[in-house]
């Protein structure tokens, strides 16, 4: 995960499409000449290839084997009932999460009041932003028709494509859209494509929400993601901001890889405190045990625990971001992709933003040297690592 691509050339082999199965078979040689040479058909530009093939290969198979598996559980569905009476659910798991968004908003614009937003008849109109550390803006005018139960997500007036690789293809912002408005639903509903029939979202072309197919998009997904779900929750004032990144570590050599992401504190909302030491709104992935950690990698773990006091303030507390410090035994190189090292999470209705997070390498002189937010350093052996998540936002002013 490369901190200072700037082009979509650098982040590895990008395959528009590609037959993984024909006729039952795993075309493994086709797609590992993809992964290993990805530069074959894109002779103007030096593309590296993967490091880690029997990895890739292996996260393929699993996950044909899932949708394998999806598959023989709808033909059993299929025979059981029979092709119709299934097709009919199906329509009508998505027709219920509609009928659960549109309640949703109808019930968000009775609610919302003149000093909060722009009362236009029936419809409620919101405007939020926020900044991605470099100052990019994301910006959203929110119109809720509360009549109908329509929501419209106009990111007009966000900034331009970056020279950088937090660009975020349009996909990015659906999913993180659908996302907050499954968090809004207080029903118990399957997430599914039914959620989005009363919603339009608009992204102008060229903005770093829409980049061109040039662009480096690396952090879109990992950091940017996370930037356009703080701003919706906010737009519907749902909870303050959470630790707004997933904090992405990796370090390596030429004879293995490592990629962990940290979690941090979450935003408080109106009736309760942020939690601490979680990764919020997406990744939800569990980190390596310390022993596996020690045993299978050059390195000692000096320090995983919550750091203290990091949650914004407030009726309501932000939930502590993390404290992790990582001791090398040999010469790596470690990147680290992160946001929310410039600008804090914030709080909302009067709570205090949470603590901006951190990245220092301590050096054997027991130097203490800023990384900044997204930085590549070769790393000597007994040199440390350590990493300083983000708090969440507070709620309420005390």
């Amino acid at each position: 995960m490369p901190p200072f691509s700037k082009s979509i050339w650098e982040e590895g082999a990008a395959i528009k499409t590609f037959k993984l199965v024909e006729k039952g078979n795993f075309q493994e040689e086709g797609i590992s000449q993809l992964l290993l040479f990805p530069s074959a058909d894109e002779s103007a530009h030096k593309i590296p290839g993967t490091r880690r093939l029997q990895d890739n290969l292996s996260d393929l198979r699993a996950q044909i084997a899932a949708n394998q598996r999806g598959i023989s559980l709808i033909k059993e569905l299929i025979e059981q009932y029979g092709l119709e009476t299934v097709q009919s659910y199906m329509k009508h798991v998505q027709v219920n999460a509609e009928g659960a968004v549109r309640e949703m908003l109808k019930s968000v614009a009775a609610k919302v009041s003149s000093e909060s937003a722009k009362v236009e008849g029936d419809s409620v109109i919101i405007e939020e932003e926020d900044s991605m550390d470099d100052g990019s803006i994301i910006h959203l005018k929110l119109t809720i028709d509360g009549r109908r139960g329509e929501a419209f997500f106009d990111f007009s007036g966000t900034s331009p494509e970056v020279y950088g690789n937090w660009n975020a293809p349009e996909a990015v912002t659906a999913a993180a859209v659908i996302y907050c408005l499954r968090c809004l639903v207080n029903v118990d509903i399957p997430l599914n494509q039914g959620c989005l029939a009363p919603v339009k979202i608009y992204i102008p072309p060229g903005c770093f929400l829409s980049p061109s197919d040039k662009a480096a998009v690396v952090g879109g997904n990992v950091l940017t993601s996370q930037r356009i779900t703080d701003v919706v929750l906010t737009a519907f004032q749902a909870c303050a901001c959470s630790q707004g990144c997933m904090n992405n570590l990796t370090f390596g050599d030429d004879t293995f890889g490592y990629y962990e992401t940290i979690g941090g504190g979450s935003g408080a909302g109106p009736s309760w405190n942020g939690t601490s030491g979680v990764q919020c709104h997406m990744t939800n992935t569990r980190m390596t045990d310390p022993e596996i950690f020690e045993q299978r990698y050059p390195v000692l773990l000096h320090r995983f625990g919550l750091r203290e006091n990091s949650g914004g303030a407030g009726v309501h507390r932000g939930g502590d971001g993390i404290v992790r410090e990582i001791e090398f035994r040999r010469p790596v190189v470690v990147s680290i992709l992160s946001e929310r090292r410039v600008l804090a999470p914030r709080g909302l209705k009067g709570g205090k933003d949470g603590a901006r997070g951190a990245n220092y390498l301590i050096t054997k002189d027991k130097r203490k040297v800023y990384l900044g937010g997204k930085n590549t350093v070769e790393v000597q052996a007994g040199e440390i690592l350590q990493i300083l998540t983000p708090g969440g936002g507070g709620w309420g002013s005390l």
